[in-house]
């Protein structure tokens, strides 16, 4: 691929970014970086009225925290900027003067009250009102005016939009790199307002003359703008220019059911649309999942396979074999849909792939504010490296960091309490006495490691042929509370002898007291 490759991702500031967004923003920076191309980010604000503060740096981000940085964008201008459309707005007026100019392009002054006046007529008949060839010569506007009139009311400041003039009878072939070739009669197509009343382009003027102007060779997006493929072709023809390539993306559905994966669908099962949390004006919070817990690597991963397919049986892939493997022609023509429970397996595999001493650091704050909250103490310091070997019997049962404390609160807090269905089967009548014994054996051993405390416990159980059933069930839920955890003797390793043989006094002062 010779040409210079430039992509974009062009949202609106008017909220959270959807996964669906964030997977466009992916698929358009993995071609670029495949192809040594550029990646850029265009905030398309033309509409004031939905614009929402924050939602520009919720956008950046989101893409950062994701390792998907853009390389042109606000604040990384490359002489392609402003890279904000309501910084470019001086831009569009003399566009859309050109298009009037070729006669590509009319002033309408039809009024919203008669355009809706019109829809109801035709909504009468059973008809559907489009504005276009069959009726535009009936309609308000310099087509059916005369030029004096037109000059006159643009004169004296009458409202007035300025619509492209489709063409009448006509069969275009339009080229998708994922759906093929697509044929469209203009007959069917509406004039579409390119320049609105408040003197801002709709999106469809400022996107195509931003694209050229921004020299974006390949446009990477949502099949909902596939129907609107038809008036950006004609646009570029219209201005004499070479359109980019095109490539719409399919839609993220539903879990359940049919239609475009919502908000709503993550709120029902539990589960975040979001990148990262997102808090409304109105105060009302929304989740993300970065706060949820997931691994960036891990949200990266899903979304990659949420509608390509590389062609092979791989399912896991860093940043840079993504890169390597993408390819546009491989994207699904059809909706992919999501799965809950593949991301929390993606984010399963991911946490096992960390150092345990980078984990143990980030689960550091988790446990000690846990165990605070717990023993009501100002603090609870843990010791490092007993939080790193505790980490590393932890983490192939683990999803999410939150899961390491739900596996091993038992290491930072004694339990007070035993599992009553376990305890009813663990603790018998001669319980404390094999616990009182095994409680002297673990002070008197001096190689305090897993396998010397292991050889200890079970010869002196094979000595006195009590069966490891009848020493261990006791002894595991004197030391954790529950029927729960990794192995035994790693268990009273990491407690030490102290703590071992004080939890094990407890269990057999509660089994006395029955």
């Amino acid at each position: 691929m010779a040409q210079n490759i430039r992509v974009r991702f062009a949202p609106s500031p008017t909220g959270p970014l959807h996964i669906g967004g964030v997977r466009t923003a992916l698929y358009n920076y993995l071609f670029a970086k495949k192809h040594q191309g550029s990646f850029i980010l265009r905030i398309e604000d033309t509409d004031r009225s939905r614009y929402v503060q924050g939602a520009e740096e919720y956008i950046v981000d989101s893409l950062n925290w994701l390792g998907i940085p853009f390389d042109e964008g606000p604040g990384k201008d490359a002489g392609f900027g402003p890279y904000r459309q309501s910084e470019r707005k001086h831009l569009y007026k003399e566009y859309s003067d050109m298009l009037i100019a070729s006669g590509n392009a009319y002033y309408a002054f039809d009024s919203s009250e008669e355009l809706e006046k019109m829809r109801e007529e035709y909504e009468s008949k059973s008809e559907t009102f489009i504005y276009n060839w069959h009726n535009r010569g009936r309609l308000k506007n310099s087509l059916s005016l005369s030029s004096d009139d037109v000059v006159n009311r643009i004169s004296r400041g009458d409202h007035y939009v300025i619509r492209f003039k489709s063409p009448h009878s006509e069969s275009i072939v339009l080229n998708d790199i994922i759906r093929g070739n697509i044929t469209v009669d203009t007959q069917l197509l509406d004039d579409k307002v390119l320049f609105k009343s408040d003197g801002m382009p709709t999106y469809h003027l400022a996107n195509i003359v931003d694209d050229h102007l921004m020299k974006i060779s390949h446009v990477i997006r949502g099949e909902e703008w596939l129907p609107s493929l038809a008036l950006h072709v004609l646009l570029y023809r219209a201005f004499g220019w070479e359109p980019p390539q095109f490539a719409h993306l399919p839609l993220i559905m539903k879990p359940e059911g049919k239609g475009k994966l919502s908000k709503r669908d993550g709120d029902k099962m539990g589960f975040p649309v979001f990148p990262l949390e997102w808090k409304n004006p109105e105060g009302d919070v929304s989740s993300g999942y970065r706060e949820n817990g997931y691994l960036p690597e891990a949200v990266v991963n899903m979304l990659a396979l949420l509608g390509w397919n590389p062609g092979t049986e791989q399912e896991w892939f860093s940043l840079t074999e993504l890169v390597d493997q993408f390819d546009l022609e491989r994207v699904h023509k059809s909706g992919a849909k999501f799965d809950p429970e593949k991301t929390k397996w993606f984010q399963h595999h991911y946490l096992q792939q960390i150092d345990n001493a980078l984990l143990a650091n980030q689960f550091a704050p988790i446990a000690e504010a846990r165990a605070q909250e717990l023993l009501n103490e100002s603090s609870a310091e843990i010791d490092n490296q007993k939080l790193i070997k505790i980490v590393a019997l932890l983490k192939e049962r683990a999803t999410f960091l939150e899961d390491l404390w739900e596996q091993g609160d038992f290491f930072f807090i004694a339990p007070t309490c035993y599992d009553e269905k376990a305890a009813k089967k663990a603790f018998k009548e001669d319980s404390p006495m094999i616990l009182s014994q095994v409680k002297n054996l673990v002070l008197s051993i001096d190689d305090f490691v897993p396998e010397a405390i292991s050889k200890k416990i079970k010869g002196w159980i094979v000595a006195n042929d009590h069966g490891f059933g009848k020493v261990m069930m006791p002894l595991r839920l004197a030391l954790v509370g529950e029927m729960k955890g990794p192995d035994v003797f790693d268990i009273i390793s990491l407690l030490g002898s102290e703590e071992t043989a004080s939890r094990i006094q407890h269990a057999i002062d509660h089994i006395d007291q029955k």
